[in-house]
């Protein structure tokens, strides 16, 4: 099970700070279903006769580093290599199936966009659904509200359901909602830097990149290998499960490009 801990860890000498975050052998299983049903008919006989069919997925295979506080570390890899599930075990959503995460998850913000929307209420409802799921009180959406709207470039939208929104809209609300805070000690993001048009995305990572330079600890996932280079001290290659390079952004963003070219 995930774990915390203030004691040393095995190289660290009494005067140095203790790691933001340590990941010790992390893995994690899932079991999804094989030959998956073709239609409701077909599930209710599987289902009385006990005929389904599963599979063992490995989403991450003996995951180890660690991050001491202050770095900014990218994570790269191709779609489906596990980096969001690796980014819900640091935070707390997800326990991994072996290993363990040592980190102070009160210290913990995980950024993602659009997580909560019902797109059967209007933006100005789902400010308040989404605020509320990450964790804000409703004074504090409150005050924030018009701030949100600006940044967003959502005034005269707000009372429109956000099923009539645009993709973008609903990733520029997303966004504002989740950057209004102060950034907290541990800042996790997951991807939160391609929303919008041009304009935006460079609005919205100046407003990173003010997050990022805080102080804080960050773990930023990214297709980018631009915005790992940009913004980062370190970086973590995970493909289709295993960490493959850690170094350098540079070094390890080419060795990632390298492997698509192929």
């Amino acid at each position: 099970m995930p774990w915390q801990t203030k004691t040393a860890t095995p190289h660290q000498t009494p005067n140095e700070p203790s790691p933001a975050i340590v990941v010790s052998h992390v893995t994690m299983q899932f079991k999804r279903a094989k030959d998956e049903a073709t239609s409701l008919k077909e599930l209710l006989v599987r289902t009385l006769r006990r005929q389904h069919r599963y599979e063992i997925f490995l989403a991450l295979d003996d995951i180890s580093f660690t991050i001491q506080p202050g770095e900014v570390v990218g994570i790269i890899g191709t779609n489906g290599s596990g980096k969001s599930t690796l980014l819900k075990i640091i935070s707390g959503a997800l326990i991994p199936t072996w290993g363990r995460v040592q980190v102070d998850r009160k210290k913990v913000q995980l950024l993602t966009l659009g997580t909560g929307f019902d797109p059967e209420l209007t933006g100005r409802e789902n400010v308040y659904l989404n605020g509320a799921i990450i964790g804000y009180p409703q004074k504090f959406i409150d005050q924030n509200y018009s701030a949100i709207v600006r940044f967003a470039e959502l005034e005269g939208f707000m009372e429109e359901k956000v099923r009539n929104y645009s993709s973008g809209m609903v990733s520029r609300l997303g966004f504002a909602i989740a950057t209004i805070r102060d950034t907290p000690e541990i800042l996790i993001l997951d991807e939160v830097l391609s929303v919008g048009d041009m304009f935006f995305r460079q609005k919205s990572e100046a407003r990173i990149r003010e997050m990022i330079h805080g102080g804080s600890t960050v773990l930023l996932v990214s297709h980018s290998t631009s915005v790992i280079e940009n913004n980062c001290t370190r970086a973590i290659w995970i493909e289709k499960g295993h960490l493959r390079a850690s170094g350098t952004p540079k070094e390890v963003c080419r060795a990632y490009e390298k492997l698509k070219e192929m």
